[in-house]
């Protein structure tokens, strides 16, 4: 299993010049909408999904360059929304990184077949999740 925390070419989805457009996934609301806020401010396109089922809905129909998408949500965990989403072909080049309070090895020994292409771990200075963000949405 490839490194969470490298990008992976083939499942990068490109801006061909375009603003970066992120999901932020996550079902406590304020959360959800600090982070896009924050996104937004670091001339971002930001949109919230409360939970993996909204999530899977709003990612097929606005199809963004990554998600931000949080784990530990009630209905439909952050694994079950990435699994789906990686199975349609209009989502599955998407960016999806998780975003947990979660350990990494703890998020790699539940990832089947390496649905996230980036892991960063809640608490940390949101810096870091913008720098993953910015490496997995590069023009190539």
């Amino acid at each position: 299993m490839k490194a969470l925390t490298h990008a992976s070419n083939q499942r990068c989805h490109p801006l061909h010049g375009l603003q970066r457009c992120v999901l932020v996934v996550d079902d406590n609301h304020n959360a959800a909408e600090a982070l896009a806020a924050y996104l937004t401010s670091e001339h971002m396109e930001s949109r919230v999904a409360f939970g993996g089922v909204e999530a899977i809905s709003m990612a097929t129909d606005w199809v963004p360059h990554a998600i931000i998408m949080d784990i530990s949500m009630p209905e439909c965990t952050g694994y079950q929304a990435a699994l789906a989403l990686r199975q349609d072909q209009r989502t599955r080049k998407i960016a999806i990184i998780a975003f947990t309070a979660l350990d990494e090895v703890e998020v790699r020994q539940q990832v089947v077949d390496s649905e996230f292409d980036g892991y960063c771990q809640k608490g940390q200075s949101p810096t870091h999740l913008v720098a993953l963000i910015l490496a997995l949405t590069t023009d190539f």
